[in-house]
C-alpha cells in the first residue's frame, strides 16, 4: 500500500487533480482509496458523479448525539465510486463553531478503529489535504506514517507558489520525525507568462522535481458540468493523458 498526501492552496486544483489521479490509477486495475481532507467535503464529488456523501465528522456528531461509543460503519463513512474507488470526506464543523484540523484527526483515528485500511487493502491511498494552514490537523496526513510521499499542486500564481513553500517547510519540519518526503511538484497551469520557468526555479528552491504539467483545459470544466472526472468524461483528451502519465510515473515509483 502506498499512502499519498496531496496537498495545494485553495482553489488551485488541488481536489480535481487529485480526482482525476485516482480513476486513472483505478483505471489500471489498482484498488485506490481517496480521503478528502477539506471542511468543504468536495474532493470526491466528480467521482461519485455529483453525490455528496456524508462526512466522517457528522457521522461522528450523530454516535456522540446518541451516546454511542463505537466508530460509524465503514459502509457509511467508505463509499464507492467511479472506476471503484473507495472515496472518503473527513468534513468539518460548522462555520465559526470548532478546529477543522481537530475533524481531520477524528476522521482518521475513526478509519482506523474500522480497521478500514485492512478490510479494503487498497494499493494507493490518497490523502487530498488543504494546504492553506498547515497547522497540527491539517499536517495530520504527515504523522504518524499516514502518508509517505507528499506532492504539491501548485500554478506559478504568486498566492499558489507562497502556499507551496510553506507546505514545502512543514513537510521538511515534520519529515525530521517522521518518513514522509516530498517527492515532487504537479503543476496545474493557468497560463501565466513564463509559468513553466516560474515552477523549475521553485522546484530548486524547495530541492524538489516537477514531476507534471498539467494543462490549462476546458475539458475541465466541461466534465465536471457532468459530474465526471476528465478521465472517465472524455479519456481521450490531453489533460486525460497527462494525468495518466503522471499515474503510471506515479506506480513506477511503488
Amino acid at each position: 500500500m502506498k499512502k499519498i498526501a496531496i496537498y495545494g492552496k485553495g482553489g488551485i486544483g488541488k481536489s480535481t487533480t487529485t480526482s482525476n489521479l485516482a480513476a486513472a490509477l483505478a483505471k489500471q486495475g489498482l484498488v485506490v482509496m481517496q480521503i478528502g481532507c477539506d471542511p468543504k467535503a468536495d474532493s470526491t464529488i466528480m467521482l461519485m458523479h455529483g453525490r455528496p456523501v456524508h462526512t466522517i465528522l457528522h457521522l461522528m456528531s450523530e454516535k456522540n448525539r446518541n451516546q454511542e461509543s463505537a466508530a460509524p460503519d465503514l459502509d457509511k463513512m467508505v463509499h464507492q465510486g467511479y472506476g471503484g474507488v473507495l472515496c472518503a470526506e473527513c468534513g468539518g464543523p460548522s462555520p465559526g463553531v470548532g478546529c477543522a484540523g481537530r475533524g481531520i484527526i477524528t476522521a482518521f483515528e475513526a478509519l482506523s478503529a474500522s480497521h478500514a485500511y485492512d478490510i479494503y487493502r487498497p494499493d494507493f491511498v490518497l490523502y487530498d489535504v488543504l494546504g492553506d494552514v498547515v497547522c497540527g490537523g491539517f499536517a495530520m496526513p504527515l504523522r504518524k506514517g499516514y502518508a509517505e510521499e507528499v506532492y504539491i499542486v501548485t500554478s506559478g500564481e504568486k498566492m499558489a507558489l507562497y502556499a507551496a513553500r510553506n507546505i514545502a517547510l512543514a513537510i521538511k519540519e515534520v519529515g525530521s520525525t517522521n518518513s514522509a518526503v516530498l517527492s515532487g511538484i504537479i503543476q496545474n497551469s493557468r497560463g501565466i507568462e513564463n509559468e513553466d520557468t516560474i515552477i523549475d526555479e521553485l522546484a530548486a528552491e524547495i530541492e524538489t522535481t516537477v514531476i507534471a504539467r498539467v494543462p490549462r483545459d476546458p475539458v475541465v470544466q466541461r466534465c465536471e458540468a457532468k459530474n465526471k472526472t476528465v478521465i472517465e468524461g472524455e479519456p481521450d483528451s490531453a489533460y486525460a493523458q497527462v494525468i495518466e502519465q503522471l499515474a503510471r510515473e506515479i506506480i513506477s515509483m511503488k
